[in-house]
């Protein structure tokens, strides 16, 4: 590329057809041809060699062509095709400087490269100068006539060409005036016209419908040079806006945007190479399609470089981006607009084609971005919106208020959200994310309402579990004919109260009557299920319960005194009615009675069990031999008449022992309370025992001997506790006496020695009578203490309550 004077150019074509790409391609960076649009024109000259083409063109356009040295000698200057700028002329004026023709250095028979130059020059160029000698005008073999015939020829091959300039510019003007040799020219172009070979579609085609023909003469340089710069000056002020309306190259229908003429060209040049029909509106088609790929590629790649795209991609990965929509649309709609401003001027639809293309690749870029963003509105809605159901909840709104109200107005903050984050260029609809959200929030109402309801009905069955359990209990522990009655009627009281507070706490709940129907049910069911459960667990503990009825009713009186067994009790009477009433504690637990059916239980655990023997006498089947109840249904059997009666058998072996206690000890106390001998014994004493009778009053000294004697017998029968030691058997009392009898006349004899002992001192005050009173008082005094003194072995101490009853 060659820059000098303001000038720039290249060797476009070289002489053997090669064309310059990327000589091209810094040509049209260095005059920034892309900016042109459509506003650049194409000015191409051909002629005889050495006709002084690249003279005009440099002194028309200010171009630095090479010139060729007439000293050196007429000869080939320029070889293929080179390229300029036109300086100083606007708007942006292009020329192309073509190898001559005719030239000896090709030779006579080589015109292809000839036909293929002028080709091009007609298929890219809006001007065509056609550089001849005056002298030429009006010769059949003139040099200007083989040019003529081969761009008439070369157009054929364009189909649908657009209408070119054809501008004659005669050289060396003789005296001969332009106004008669233009009519001479002319005649001669429309007979060359005439003779070339044209298809059918085109046999009877005017040359104007092809062509503009233009005509101008200029003098000789070499002789007449200041005339003809006067005259270049002249006609380069025709190229001045030569784009517009009537000016030399108005015909713009074909015209390539100047962004793609570099690529437009060396595809033309490429299907000329190759000796194919150029057809040029599907070429210029191909070229909008190439340029227009070509500029949505580089916008494609801007917009993925684009550092506030790449952080606004990065931050919404992570988090909400307040005005994503508008700044995204921003940053597309900037993109796009430079497609728009780079690709105007191609062909339309080629253009709107790769736009769309172009904007569904950027929207499939972006969108991922999109979705991070509705997806972060969707979840900070969702946080919001349960901690606002909460709120309200907790505030006490009702269930179904606090729902409806919350749910519609964060549905509308997604949808004023979702809108500020929509994008322009994009029709996404987010409904799918929204109804996500929608079914995440019914989601979230339907497990608050599901932990709401279970936790009301824990609350109200923790409520029943307090009012049912403890009387439940109670009335199970003192079981009777009323017991299950008097539960049916404390659990429907609780059932009703409990229902009538779960029914007013669910009217906040929105459900069918069904739903509610059935917690209430499960409600009913659940008291149900805890009478059964403490049935059950009351029917596992009964033998517990039996024998403490039992031990309460055998131990106490009907005042709730404990018994004493003073021998008077009836205790087999005491006994039957102690077990009759476990016995009813027994039959009251052997079935669930909650749907108040009539059994037989009770009469047939009476007559097996408190009376077998008429049971036996009846028939010689055991009514207990069964694992179920007649009349009772195995799912409402707490205990069976098998375990009944191995309960029974039980219960009576384990309070066997209590009544045998008490039949004992009632006859000890029998045998201590019988004082007296037998009437016949007391008989017999007296008649045998006259004679010893009748000797004590004869003789009252014995009186006192037994009277002495009875005194300490007396004394050893409350110190040795004797009734109490032979209450528990005789041989345990012999024993028991046998151990203690030495040590208690041990003791008495030593209180009197100390008695004695007390008497004998001296007394200062001389007063004998009140000493010898005093020794008596002392004397009564020691029998009366050792008659009383308690003895104590091994830690138990023994007493007589007749002893203190004699003191007193």
């Amino acid at each position: 590329m060659d820059k000098s004077d303001g000038c720039c150019s290249t060797h476009l074509i070289d002489g053997d057809g090669n064309f310059n790409v990327d000589g091209m391609d810094s040509f049209s960076k260095e005059v920034k041809l892309a900016e042109c649009g459509l506003s650049y024109a194409v000015v191409s000259i051909m002629g005889p060699q050495s006709s002084g083409k690249s003279t005009l063109l440099n002194h028309l356009f200010n171009t630095n062509f090479k010139e060729m040295d007439a000293f050196k000698g007429r000869s080939q200057t320029t070889k293929g095709i080179w390229m300029a700028r036109c300086v100083g002329i606007e708007p942006c004026t292009l020329v192309m400087d073509l190898e001559g023709t005719d030239g000896r250095e090709r030779g006579e028979d080589d015109t292809a490269f000839e036909k293929q130059s002028s080709l091009f020059s007609l298929a890219v160029s809006d001007i065509v100068l056609i550089n001849m000698w005056c002298h030429d005008i009006g010769r059949e073999q003139a040099a200007n006539k083989p040019l003529l015939k081969t761009v008439f020829q070369v157009m054929m091959r364009l189909f649908s060409p657009r209408k070119t300039t054809l501008m004659f510019v005669i050289r060396d003007k003789t005296r001969t005036p332009l106004e008669n040799l233009e009519p001479v020219l002319r005649e001669d172009i429309q007979r060359i016209w005439d003779g070339v070979p044209k298809p059918q579609a085109h046999k009877e085609t005017l040359l104007s419908e092809f062509f503009n023909v233009e005509v101008v003469a200029l003098s000789s340089f070499e002789e007449k040079e200041e005339q003809f710069k006067e005259q270049v000056d002249g006609l380069r002020k025709r190229f001045f806006h030569s784009i517009a309306p009537g000016g030399l190259a108005g015909d713009r229908r074909a015209v390539v945007p100047a962004s793609g003429f570099s690529f437009s060209a060396q595809q033309i040049w490429k299907i000329i190479k190759e000796n194919k029909d150029l057809d040029l509106p599907a070429h210029k088609v191909m070229v909008a399609t190439v340029r227009c790929e070509e500029i949505a590629n580089e916008k494609f790649s801007s917009f993925i470089a684009n550092k506030e795209w790449r952080q606004l991609e990065e931050t919404v990965q992570a988090q909400l981006v307040p005005g994503f929509g508008r700044k995204l649309s921003s940053i597309l709609d900037a993109c796009l607009s430079e497609y728009d401003a780079e690709a105007t001027y191609f062909d339309e639809s080629v253009r709107s084609s790769k736009r769309s293309q172009l904007e569904e690749k950027l929207m499939q870029l972006v969108q991922p971005a999109y979705q991070f963003m509705l997806g972060h509105i969707r979840s900070g809605t969702l946080e919001k919106f349960k901690e606002a159901f909460d709120k309200a909840l907790n505030s006490g709104k009702g269930f179904t208020g606090a729902a409806c109200d919350c749910t519609e107005y964060y549905m509308s903050q997604f949808d004023e959200r979702s809108a500020d984050a929509e994008i322009d260029q994009a029709n996404w609809d987010c409904s799918r994310v929204r109804d996500k959200l929608q079914r995440d929030i019914d989601a979230h109402v339907a497990a608050v309402s599901s932990a709401k309801l279970s936790e009301l009905l824990t609350t109200y069955e923790t409520k029943l579990n307090k009012a049912i359990s403890g009387p439940v209990e109670a009335l199970f522990e003192g079981a009777n004919n009323d017991t299950w009655l008097a539960i049916r009627k404390l659990i429907q009281r609780e059932i009703e109260t409990a229902v009538a507070g779960f029914s007013g706490a669910l009217s906040g709940f929105e459900m069918d009557e069904e739903t509610k129907d059935k917690m209430l049910l499960r409600l009913k069911e659940h008291a149900r299920g805890l009478v059964e459960s403490k049935a059950k667990e009351e029917a596992g503990r009964v033998l517990i319960r039996m024998k403490d009825r039992f031990s309460t009713l055998f131990s106490q009186d009907s005042d709730s005194m404990p018994r004493v067994w003073t021998g008077k009790e009836d205790i087999r009477a005491i006994t039957k009615a102690a077990r009759s009433a476990s016995l009813k504690l027994l039959s009251v637990m052997a079935a669930n009675r909650l749907d108040d059916n009539a059994d037989t239980i009770e009469s047939t655990l009476s007559l097996a069990l408190m009376d077998p023997k008429s049971t036996n006498k009846g028939t010689s089947v055991d009514p207990l031999a069964s694992s179920s109840w007649a009349e009772v249904p195995p799912s409402k059997t707490l205990i069976t008449p098998v375990q009944c009666k191995s309960l029974w058998r039980q219960f009576k072996a384990e309070t066997e022992y209590t009544v045998t206690q008490a039949i004992a000890a009632q006859e000890a106390s029998k045998r201590n309370n019988t004082w007296l001998p037998p009437p016949w014994a007391i008989l017999a004493l007296l008649i045998l025992g006259f004679n010893e009778f009748m000797t004590l009053l004869r003789n009252p000294l014995y009186l006192g001997v037994i009277f002495v004697g009875f005194l300490i017998i007396k004394a050893l029968w409350v110190q040795l506790d004797i009734p109490g030691v032979f209450s528990n058997g005789a041989l345990p009392g012999l024993l028991s006496l046998s151990t203690k009898f030495l040590p208690t006349i041990t003791n008495l004899l030593r209180k009197l020695a100390e008695a004695g002992q007390g008497r004998g001192n001296p007394n200062p005050q001389h007063n004998p009578p009140a000493a010898a009173k005093k020794f008596e008082n002392s004397t009564d005094d020691s029998s009366s203490s050792a008659s009383s003194e308690v003895t104590s072995r091994n830690g138990i101490e023994y007493s007589s309550p007749l002893a203190h009853q004699k003191l007193q």
